[in-house]
């Protein structure tokens, strides 16, 4: 998938992301109450997706990624408009975790109804070679590649995982994810059959605690059974401690890039 470069024409000017990233309570305050001032279709993906034009209350402009549930192509193997809600869980799960990988998301109206509504990060212009980026084995993609694993991710293609102008790596795209079924599809193959990080252990070792803040938070989002589901994967990750070795006929995502 080609990087996604927003630029929105309003009127005598167009608006850019800026260059300065807001926290993360900052951008959810943002997300929720800006006025969405513009938007134009992102022309692919499967889904209706939209870059948007956001106002805050100061006047400032920002950029978001906005998913209506309304725009969400039917599947098979998962629940009817429930695709922005995995958005927002994803990025639920990511903070909870505290490895921030996942932009600030929010769930609310905009023009064509319901829909996740996500910060814009804009990509940096150049990381060298992709396949060497991307592969190696740093903590970062590390939380990413477990992400994947416990989250269930059907659609970690390459064109997902971005570097900002502030050389942070982030992962996008999270509608699939969170299914009961075995669905992991990746192209981040670097850590199959190695021992997992202990301190990415210990992160995700808070999830089957009985006080674990995010498993509540989840439950107002996901089934049920998907929540169990994200448990059993935790505890099989660790009884196993590695990664599991990874299927090439099954384990590569539908249009990898």
């Amino acid at each position: 998938m080609p990087d996604l470069r927003i630029r929105i024409e309003l009127g005598d000017h167009e608006t850019s992301a800026p260059r300065t990233l807001l926290d993360d309570d900052a951008a959810l305050q943002m997300l929720t109450s800006a006025e969405i001032t513009a938007a134009t279709l992102v022309p692919w993906g499967s889904n209706y997706t939209f870059a948007v034009a956001l106002k805050d209350d100061s006047g400032a402009n920002h950029l978001g990624i906005y998913k209506p549930q309304a725009g969400e192509r039917p599947l098979w193997d998962f629940p009817t408009g429930t695709l922005h809600q995995r958005e927002y869980a994803a990025y639920r799960l990511s903070r909870w975790l505290e490895w921030n990988f996942v932009p600030p998301t929010v769930i609310r109206d905009g023009p064509h109804g319901v829909g996740s509504l996500q910060l814009y990060v804009e990509p940096k212009d150049d990381v060298g070679d992709q396949a060497s980026f991307w592969g190696r084995q740093i903590l970062p993609l590390e939380r990413i590649v477990m992400f994947d694993h416990i989250a269930n991710n059907a659609d970690r293609k390459a064109g997902h995982c971005l570097v900002d102008v502030r050389d942070r790596i982030w992962g996008i795209d999270h509608g699939l994810t969170f299914n009961v079924d075995p669905k992991l599809k990746t192209v981040l193959w670097q850590f199959s059959g190695e021992p997992v990080d202990r301190s990415i252990q210990t992160d995700i070792g808070r999830l089957l605690c009985d006080d674990a803040e995010v498993i509540s938070e989840l439950a107002d989002i996901l089934h049920p059974t998907e929540n169990d589901a994200l448990r059993h994967r935790v505890r099989h990750l660790l009884n196993i401690g590695r990664y599991p070795i990874l299927d090439p006929h099954y384990n590569v995502p539908y249009g990898w890039w």
